[in-house]
């Protein structure tokens, strides 16, 4: 059953070939033999099967309606940094370890009221800092086609999740390549959206501007799927977008013949000669199905790496202030006096990373560096937007390596922030401008997935999740499994 795509597993359920109820504890079994990979904080296996009953109970109703939930009885997971009601919500930190959110994050309602069956919050970077999953508080997700390699990060804990089949599909939050890198690192499909696409009500903030909820999964068609459930304007949040939903999945068949891909030249420096032969390897494929490819000019996302470390911080330091230890969260014991509090609970839970990030975001915005570091920053940014800008003018997806390589190995970069940063080069100039991306799977090297980016204009991810539907029907490296596999 875990073999199956969310379509094969909506049709299954609708025929009747196996129920919710035993769909969700296939996946709850292959749960209890997962373990080694760590990619789950919390599993929710009483809820899951609660779930899954109602689901059950509603299709088996002899006056019922037809089924329509897009979701109904599909097992997903949760990036811990989405809040559910009743449920550990930590964000991978030791500071919300005891935090049992009081409430349902908005992606989290959709879902459930799309049928989907809850299975349990994913492991991740603390906070959502990091690109390899090596800074959770609960420790280092593997990467199930190696695990002596990362997952990539921040949403490592739910790529290797659905890459090793623990789950049909999961959400993760994508700030300057989150939902990406993991995707390329692991195998599968992952979409950042246009930023309001989808909430951030209920999502634990790291950088407010940046951050954006969507969907990983095995296919583009599943992300399609996930994704027309997920999106949507929500009135909590004041950055939602106020448009109506495409039907995703109904424009994956669209013809590419005459669509422009555009290639750019920056996004071709440092990359790796495995990952290049898989770029225009899959170029070929474009050009077989119609499209037509041209060079691109992007000067400015060069600058997007240094940007994005001013923006990020200070708006993660401020974010991070809430964290205090006197409301919620963790608090240190026996503090002597207020300061004593603050500064115990914050330097015991707050892991390294973070505390880096929240220094340089508190310096970029202190009186004095303001107008040279975050002033700045954002006058780059803008101009690498208006570029973006200009290049939809020319073509209509961009198309990109997703990392310079594969996943390395776990521990080989941790003693080396500039070379962890720079594993985010191509996917975070996308989140600075706020343009949609997707990461899908091409021709894997060395036993390890490699993954290409697209790139699209704004609101127009049904272009994307078509592209990479159309490559998908021509190859099958979406459908590889990796080496490890549960029982």
């Amino acid at each position: 059953m875990h073999k199956l795509s969310i379509a094969e597993q909506r049709q299954c359920l609708q025929r009747g070939d196996f129920s919710a109820l035993e769909l969700t504890q296939h996946y709850l079994a292959r749960l209890e033999t997962g373990g080694a990979l760590n990619a789950f904080i919390t599993t929710t296996p009483e809820l899951a099967i609660s779930q899954a009953k109602r689901v059950d109970a509603a299709r088996i109703n002899p006056g019922r309606a037809p089924d329509t939930t897009p979701l109904g009885g599909i097992p997903i997971a949760h990036k811990d940094i989405f809040c559910t009601e009743g449920i550990r919500t930590s964000a991978g930190s030791r500071m919300l370890d005891n935090f049992i959110a009081p409430y349902n994050a908005t992606v989290v309602d959709k879902l459930n009221d799309a049928g989907a069956i809850t299975l349990g919050k994913t492991n991740m970077d603390e906070f959502a800092m990091g690109s390899s999953n090596e800074n959770s508080y609960y420790g280092a997700v593997k990467n199930p086609w190696d695990p002596a390699r990362v997952p990539g990060g921040s949403s490592g804990g739910s790529a290797a999740a659905v890459a090793a089949r623990l789950c049909a599909a999961s959400t993760g939050t994508d700030t300057g390549g989150s939902i990406r890198q993991p995707a390329a690192f692991c195998g599968i499909t992952g979409i950042k959206p246009t930023y309001g696409r989808v909430s951030r009500w209920g999502m634990i903030a790291y950088a407010s501007s940046l951050d954006q909820g969507g969907p990983l999964a095995r296919s583009a068609e599943d992300a399609a799927l996930m994704l027309s459930v997920m999106a949507g304007y929500d009135p909590r949040d004041s950055t939602s977008i106020d448009t109506a939903v495409p039907d995703y999945r109904g424009a994956l068949n669209n013809s590419i013949k005459g669509l422009k891909i555009g290639l750019c030249s920056q996004y071709m420096e440092n990359i790796d000669i495995a990952t290049e032969r898989s770029l225009f390897e899959a170029v070929k494929v474009f050009e077989s199905l119609g499209a037509i490819i041209s060079d691109v000019e992007l000067s400015n996302t060069r600058h997007a790496i240094p940007a994005y470390y001013v923006i990020a911080p200070a708006e993660c330091s401020a974010n991070l202030s809430r964290y205090d230890g006197v409301r919620f969260g963790y608090r240190c014991e026996a503090p002597a006096d207020l300061k004593d509090l603050y500064k115990r609970s914050r330097t015991e839970a707050f892991g390294k990373e973070v505390k880096q990030r929240i220094l340089v975001g508190s310096f970029a915005l202190s009186a004095g560096y303001y107008d040279a570091y975050y002033r700045k920053a954002q006058q780059v940014r803008r101009l690498i937007k208006q570029g973006f800008i200009a290049a939809f003018q020319q073509v209509d997806v961009l198309l990109t390596p997703t990392t310079p390589g594969p996943a390395f190995k776990l521990g080989e970069k941790t003693n080396d922030p500039i070379a962890m940063y720079l594993q985010d080069v191509y996917t975070i100039a996308s989140n600075l401008a706020g343009i949609p991306a997707l990461s899908f799977p091409s021709n894997p090297h060395g036993g390890l997935p490699t993954g290409l980016q697209l790139m699209g204009n704004y609101l127009d991810e049904a272009t994307l999740l078509n592209v990479a539907h159309q490559f998908q029907q021509q190859t099958s490296w979406h459908k590889l499994s990796p080496a490890w596999e549960a029982p």
